[in-house]
C-alpha cells in the first residue's frame, strides 16, 4: 500500500514539474503550462463576465433609459469589447506578464495580419466603423447588392441580415463599407413606391388617372401625405405607359403593398372598362397584287354568306341611341366641370384637381361630419344635397346643394366641427384632405375668395343662433379670415 502511495506522489510531482517547467521565454517572462492554463481560464471568466454584464446593461438599464433597439445593440457591443480588452490587460498584469515584452510579438502578429489576414483585418476595422458611425443599426431595413432584409445583429467581424423569406445571412462588414447600401430605415422610414401600368391607346387618360388614384386611396398602408400621384411616362409601342407613385412608411412591406395595389388597379380598370393591351405588331405584305385574286374570291364568298344571313325585316329597325350618362355614371372630370369654380379649367388643371381630392358616394341620410369632431377634410357637393344642423341646440341651420361646399370653417379656424352634416339624398362629394387644400387654394384664388366670404357669412349665422362663441368676432372678421388663409396657405 505504501508503495502505491509513493508511486502516486512521484507521478504527481512529475506532473507538477512538467506544468511548472518553463517552455519558452518572451521579454524576460517565462511561460509554463501552468501559467498558460491559468491565463486561459481567467480569460474565459473575463469574457463571460463582460458578456453577461453587457447583456444586463442592454436588456435592463438601456431599456429603462428609453434607448431604441439599434442604440442598445451598439452601446452593449462597445461596452463588451471595452470590458473584455480591459479585463485581459488586468489579467496579464496580475499574472506578471510584462506587456512591453509583447511588442515584438505584436509586430509579428501585425505582419501576419498584413499578409495573411487582410480580409479579417478589413472586416474588423469595418465592424468598428459600423459600431461608431452607425450608418446601419440593428432593426434597420437595408439593401446591399442584391440582398434585402432586416439587420438582426452587428458583430466585430460580420453582420447578420434576415431576409424577407426569413433566411439569416451572415454578411462580412466590409460589404457595408465598400458597397452602396440602401438603408430604408435611416432617419425617415417613408419611401416612395412605383407601380407601372400600361393601357390601350384609346383609353381616356383622365379616367386612367382617376382609377389609379382611387386604387391607391383604398389601401390603408398608403400615406395621404405626401399624396399619391400619377405620371404619364411615355407613348409605348403598343400602349400608353403610366406610373402610380405612392408613399409608404413600412419599407418591409414593399412587396405586399405593391401586390395589393396591382390587385386594386386591376379591379378599378375592370370597373371603368379600361383595357390593358397585348403587344401588337404590324404586318406588311409586299406582293399584295399577286394575292388580290384569292382575296377577292374569299371576299365574294363572305359577302354571299352575309346576304343569306341578313333578315329583311331587320333593316327597318333603328338602332337605339345611347342615353346620356347620369351623374352617377359620369367621370370625375365631367362632374367637376359642372361646378362653377372649375368650369373654365383646362384639362391639365382638371387633372391636378383629380390629384388633390377624390369623389365619394354617400347614400341618403348618412352623416358626413359630426359636430365636435376634429376637421380634417373639405367637401364640395358634385351631386345631391346635404343638411347642416346642430345636435347641441337641436336646430336646423341650412341646406346645401350641388356646387356648394362645407367643412372649411374647422380647417381654416382650427376649431372642431361646429355642426353636423347629413345627406338628404344619394350624393357625390369631392373630398379634399387638409394637406391638399393648400395647393388647391393657391391655384384657384377665386375659390379662396369665395371660401373667405362664405366663412364670414356662416360664422355670423352661427353666432346669431348661439352655436359659435363671440370670441371669434373681435376685430374685423374678414381681415382675420384673410390673415388665417395667409398663415395657413400663404395666399
Amino acid at each position: 500500500m505504501n508503495w502505491f502511495v509513493d508511486q502516486l506522489k512521484e507521478v504527481f510531482t512529475g506532473v507538477v514539474e512538467v506544468f511548472s517547467t518553463p517552455m519558452f521565454e518572451v521579454g524576460g517572462t517565462r511561460y509554463s503550462l501552468n501559467l498558460i492554463l491559468t491565463l486561459l481560464v481567467i480569460s474565459f471568466v473575463v469574457f463571460w463576465v463582460a458578456r453577461g454584464l453587457s447583456n444586463w446593461i442592454k436588456h435592463r438599464l438601456l431599456v429603462k433609459l428609453g434607448f431604441d433597439r439599434g442604440s442598445r445593440e451598439v452601446t452593449a457591443s462597445l461596452i463588451r469589447y471595452l470590458l473584455t480588452g480591459f479585463g485581459f490587460i488586468v489579467v496579464l498584469q496580475t499574472a506578471g506578464v510584462n506587456l512591453t515584452s509583447l511588442t515584438l510579438f505584436a509586430g509579428v502578429v501585425g505582419i501576419g495580419i498584413g499578409f495573411g489576414l487582410q480580409n479579417l483585418a478589413s472586416n474588423f476595422i469595418s465592424g468598428l466603423t459600423l459600431l461608431v458611425e452607425q450608418p446601419i443599426r440593428v432593426g434597420d431595413f437595408v439593401k446591399v447588392d442584391d440582398l434585402l432584409g432586416t439587420v438582426e445583429s452587428i458583430s466585430i467581424r460580420s453582420t447578420t441580415v434576415r431576409t424577407l423569406d426569413g433566411v439569416f445571412v451572415i454578411v462580412p462588414n466590409i460589404r457595408f463599407v465598400e458597397n452602396n447600401v440602401v438603408n430604408w430605415s435611416y432617419r425617415d422610414p417613408r419611401c416612395r413606391l412605383h407601380v407601372k401600368v400600361s393601357v390601350a391607346y384609346d383609353s381616356d387618360t383622365f379616367l386612367v388617372s382617376e382609377a389609379l388614384l382611387e386604387a391607391a386611396r383604398k389601401d390603408l398602408r398608403v400615406l395621404s401625405d405626401p399624396a399619391p400621384r400619377v405620371w404619364f411616362r411615355s407613348f409605348g409601342d403598343s400602349a400608353l405607359e403610366f406610373e402610380l407613385l405612392v408613399w409608404i412608411n413600412q419599407p418591409t412591406e414593399i412587396d405586399p403593398i405593391k401586390s395589393a395595389l396591382n390587385f386594386l388597379v386591376e379591379q378599378e380598370f375592370r370597373a371603368q372598362g379600361i383595357h390593358v393591351p397585348f403587344p401588337q405588331r404590324e404586318l406588311y405584305i409586299r406582293n399584295l397584287s399577286d394575292l388580290a385574286p384569292a382575296l377577292q374570291k374569299f371576299g365574294k364568298a363572305d359577302s354571299d354568306n352575309g346576304k343569306a344571313a341578313h333578315h329583311p325585316e331587320s333593316s327597318s329597325i333603328a338602332e337605339p341611341k345611347a342615353a346620356p350618362p347620369s351623374p352617377g355614371n359620369m367621370t370625375l372630370r365631367d362632374l367637376l366641370r359642372r361646378i362653377s369654380y372649375f368650369e373654365r379649367c383646362s384639362d391639365v388643371e382638371i387633372l391636378q384637381l383629380i390629384e388633390y381630392g377624390y369623389r365619394q358616394l354617400f347614400p341618403a341620410e348618412q352623416v358626413v361630419c359630426e359636430e365636435g369632431a376634429p376637421g380634417d377634410s373639405f367637401y364640395i357637393i358634385l351631386k345631391g344635397s346635404v343638411e347642416i344642423f346642430s345636435r347641441r341646440v337641436e336646430q336646423y341651420i341650412a341646406t346645401l346643394n350641388e356646387g356648394e361646399f362645407f367643412g372649411e370653417m374647422s380647417l381654416l379656424m382650427g376649431i372642431p366641427r361646429s355642426a353636423s352634416v347629413r345627406t338628404l339624398e344619394d350624393s357625390i362629394l369631392f373630398v379634399i384632405e387638409r394637406t391638399d387644400l393648400q395647393r388647391l387654394l393657391q391655384n384657384h384664388q377665386g375659390l379662396a375668395d369665395q371660401m373667405a366670404e362664405k366663412l364670414l357669412e356662416r360664422q355670423q349665422t352661427l353666432r346669431e343662433m348661439g352655436i359659435l362663441s363671440d370670441e371669434l368676432a373681435e376685430g374685423n372678421p374678414l381681415l382675420r379670415i384673410r390673415k388665417r388663409l395667409q398663415t395657413l396657405f400663404g395666399i
